[in-house]
């Protein structure tokens, strides 16, 4: 199955976007096809009995043009084009407004001067509204443009005919009609530009060269499409980092910011995992690339945004369904208003102006408009986070949760144990218990052995040479430091080797209450020290848990550990209900006896051995850094810092979700309201294009509050 993305051009409503869809996915071999009007782009899934060509040519025959070049080329010559007929239009229904509403005659040729300048404005810059109008007549189609088309023509038309017999002209209406459209159009392709600035943006933050390392320690720079795995680079202090690697020789700090949403540089030296696109601050980093161009965290960034905001959102399909008569119903409407006035009052003029004012304050585009802009921009914002929203339906689904679960390794804590405690027993320093500890575990491959003595290189203590090591199993470690026999381990072990423990029993309880693991240290067959580890808490755990509560969350936390174990993490955090002794495949029980409870449910965990309670959920958050992310599990993906972050993706989810709603019922209001006012002649049709003109750009202003 292959895909294809491409830009079109001169889809001015959303019912344009409905019927090329419709197209798209009559034609066989298509799998399927989404054509978003915000975004004026196209996604078509079809296997190898369709060409992109194919696509194109159905697109082209429904009046519009295909663009497969760089979008945001695309889109600001789009912005320019539309300005420049804006000022045309603009200058040529000025004169004409101002000629008719202060009744110049101009030695008797005020009227001619109107209908020049008036024709020209609907002919000229107006032109694309009655070529669209004209190709979608052949198809037996419809769009906005077939209203705008018939609206300013019957104006025209209308006028230019009692210019002669005589008659009220309307010149004025046709020439500032058009002026108003292309203004409408103007600010829309501007808001819109503004609210997918999140792709332009993500994309200026991919590095573009690199400074490949030759066999002779030279460098050349080269595109970072032309580095292969396995290549070594350099990268010196305030370059970009150009792909994914491994640093072989170095040290910085790295500004990961635009990956993970954190404003603290993150320390590199030998061995760390760095990604593409970050920006190394302080010293020169050697780094062997271990992803290819288009294959990097930052890519798959990239391609999720610009997924997400290609994806409708259930609620779009409504709005779609109404684009989809929204036209050929307006069109009856006017017919129907010309008809009975005409059988009402008999009045020509006030027939035809009332219908023309129907065709021109009708806007399916605001409808259109309502969700995509308010997706693009809450994705683009998600992103800049380290919130990776992957579909509008995401979005709909973070505003019902009632109940979020929390695996808790990974999410609540750091995943992996770190020193916690350490008390000293016998007179012998903190630092030299830790000395001597780290000295035994720095032969152990033990998670605990490696917790020690990280701790011991983070207080940069001398880690003691020893000898005669032994490991035993199930109990701890023993060897000789300077002649004196050394034992560290569990308090079996201690009580095996005749170490008196006795005192310390009551702090060693205590110790294990709190849901650490207590290893003992004993010099020469006394007890000298204990060190408690722990799988450490998350630092803005609590306070998420917190918010969550006040948000009016149930709160549940799902681990492996004891009944014990699981109380005091728990305590700990403030979560009233948990899940303990939990085994990988019963994860996904969980979550289906919480739904069957009623409750509606958000399971956040590091999505890969969590995919299917991820999948399962009715939101699946998975929270990951760098390579770790497991993009096709979560609905959601948090990359970087702590468990704020699901607070921050449900308030996002939320606020977005309200936005849209908001720019339904405004979209609905507007058409609802202003069709019925201007089929009953209260509506002039140049207040009427003008309010059209401002629906559009009011629902993307609306969409664009979510930037903040």
């Amino acid at each position: 199955m292959k895909k294809s993305e491409f830009k079109i051009e001169g889809m001015h409503c959303a019912s344009c976007a409905v019927k090329i869809e419709g197209s798209l996915k009559k034609l066989p071999g298509v799998k399927s096809a989404n054509v978003n009007y915000g975004l004026a782009e196209a996604s078509v899934e079809f296997d190898d009995s369709v060409t992109e060509m194919d696509l194109h040519e159905v697109v082209q025959k429904e009046g519009y043009k295909v663009d497969t070049g760089h979008s945001g080329m695309h889109q600001h010559d789009g912005t320019k084009e539309a300005a420049r007929k804006t000022i045309i239009a603009g200058a040529l229904a000025v004169p004409v407004f101002v000629l008719s509403m202060f009744m110049i005659e101009l030695g008797g040729v005020g009227d001619y001067i109107e209908a020049i300048l008036a024709t020209v404005a609907v002919l000229w810059p107006g032109m694309t509204f009655h070529t669209t109008a004209f190709k979608q007549l052949k198809r037996f189609t419809a769009s906005m443009d077939t209203l705008i088309s018939i609206g300013t023509l019957t104006a025209l038309i209308f006028s230019w005919v009692n210019l002669f017999v005589g008659g009220h002209l309307y010149f004025e209406a046709a020439a500032v009609i058009t002026a108003f459209i292309l203004l409408g159009r103007y600010f829309e392709a501007k808001s819109k530009g503004q609210a997918s600035e999140a792709i332009k943006k993500l994309l200026e933050f991919g590095a573009k060269t690199a400074h490949l390392l030759l066999p002779d320690g030279s460098t050349k720079d080269v595109a970072i499409d032309q580095l292969k795995k396995g290549d070594l680079v350099l990268v010196k202090p305030g370059e970009k980092i150009p792909l994914d690697g491994v640093v072989k020789s170095g040290n910085s700090n790295v500004d990961e910011s635009m990956l993970t949403g954190e404003s603290l540089p993150v320390k590199k030296a030998s061995a760390d995992e760095v990604y593409g696109s970050t920006i190394n601050q302080k010293g020169s980093l050697t780094i062997e690339i271990t992803a290819g161009a288009g294959a990097t965290v930052f890519d798959q960034i990239v391609r999720l945004v610009r997924d997400a905001q290609q994806k409708k959102a259930p609620i779009q399909k409504l709005a779609d369904k109404i684009s989809a008569i929204f036209v050929p119903v307006v069109i009856l409407i006017a017919i129907l208003t010309l008809v009975v006035w005409l059988l009402i009052t008999g009045d020509v003029q006030s027939a035809i102006i009332a219908a023309v004012a129907v065709l021109v304050i009708a806007c399916p585009c605001a409808l259109g408009l309502a969700t995509p802009t308010a997706i693009m921009v809450g994705t683009g914002r998600g992103a800049r986070e380290g919130i990776l929203i992957k579909s509008g339906e995401a979005l709909e689904r973070g505003k019902n949760i009632t109940a979020i679960l929390f695996d808790k390794t990974g999410t609540l804590t750091g995943g992996k144990p770190v020193v916690t405690d350490v008390i000293s027993v016998s007179g012998i320093t903190k630092e030299r218990i830790i000395e001597i500890a780290s000295g035994l575990e720095s032969e152990s491959e033990h998670p605990i052995a490696t917790a020690v003595v990280n701790y011991a290189e983070e207080k940069k203590l001398a880690i003691e040479k020893i000898s005669d090591f032994e490991s035993v199993t199930g109990f701890g470690v023993q060897a000789k430091m300077d002649g004196k026999n050394l034992a560290l381990g569990n308090v079996r072990f201690m009580k095996k080797l005749g170490v008196d423990v006795d005192a310390q029993v009551e702090q060693i309880a205590k110790l294990e209450a709190q849901a650490k693991t207590v290893i003992v240290l004993s010099v020469s067959g006394k007890l000298a020290g204990i060190i408690a580890v722990a799988d450490a808490v998350k630092e803005k755990a609590g306070n998420t848990v917190a918010q969550l509560k006040k948000e009016g969350l149930k709160v549940v936390m799902i681990t492996g550990d004891n009944q014990a174990t699981a109380k005091a993490i728990a305590n700990e955090l403030g979560i009233d209900a948990f899940e303990a002794e939990v085994l990988p495949d019963q994860k996904l029980e969980i979550v289906k006896k919480y739904q069957q409870a009623g409750e509606k449910v958000a399971f956040v965990g590091d999505g890969i051995n969590d995919a299917p309670a991820i999948t399962q959920a009715d939101l699946g958050i998975a929270v990951g850094t760098g390579t770790d992310i497991a993009i096709e599990s979560g609905q959601i993906v948090l990359i970087g810092g702590g468990p704020e972050k699901v607070i921050e993706a449900i308030k996002l989810a939320r606020d977005t979700h309200r936005i849209i709603k908001q720019n339904l019922f405004w979209a609905f209001f507007y058409n609802v309201v202003g069709i019925p006012v201007a089929a009953i002649g209260l509506l002039n049709p140049i207040i009427a294009s003008a309010a059209m003109a401002f629906s559009s750009v009011s629902v993307v202003l609306n969409s664009l509050r979510l930037r903040k």
